[in-house]
């Protein structure tokens, strides 16, 4: 069996100015902060000797290679993101950047998402891909429309409650 895996689908190249900070903080901590404290390790645990039996040698050398695809990852997404900053001309139709609060119409229950680039998507804070089924079915939608959107739990119809581009709205 071999190694070789297919290349990934292209991500939308979107990001928010929140998640390109984000990017750039963690790409500045692992160049500046944490490869330079793995490498002082790294000289510490080979000045021991014997690396084939240097677990902490074996150990660090792994850990920087990680940070070094990390940091290489990083240095390529930033240049080909496009920070998209600006609200759309049409405030109550969904797209890039928007806050949607949907209802599920046969639960009543509501949900509140975020449709951000794929580099920043977190469910805790309810924040989903642009690339997502989701969003897919929400974009250009507007205010008071119903769709029908693909999730885990199966096939669900959905009504757009509210549409916002401020955090607090």
């Amino acid at each position: 069996m071999s190694r070789w895996r297919p290349p990934a689908e292209k991500s939308t190249a979107l990001i928010t100015r929140e998640g390109h900070a984000l990017l750039k903080s963690e790409l500045d901590e692992l160049w500046r902060l944490k490869r330079p404290e793995v490498v002082r390790a790294l000289a510490a645990a080979a000045a021991e000797g014997d690396r084939s039996e240097n677990a902490e040698y074996t150990y660090r050398k792994k850990q920087l290679g990680e940070i070094d695809r990390r940091v290489r990852y990083l240095s390529k997404r930033l240049e080909s993101l496009r920070v998209v900053e600006t609200a759309p001309s049409d405030p109550e139709a969904v797209f890039f950047g928007a806050w949607v609060e949907v209802e599920n119409i046969a639960t009543g229950e509501l949900a509140r998402y975020r449709i951000v680039g794929p580099d920043e998507t977190d469910a805790p804070r309810g924040y989903i891909s642009i690339d997502s089924p989701l969003a897919r079915a929400l974009l250009k939608k507007r205010l008071d429309d119903e769709i029908e959107a693909s999730l885990p739990g199966g096939a669900t119809r959905l009504a757009i409650v509210a549409v916002s581009y401020d955090p607090g709205g």
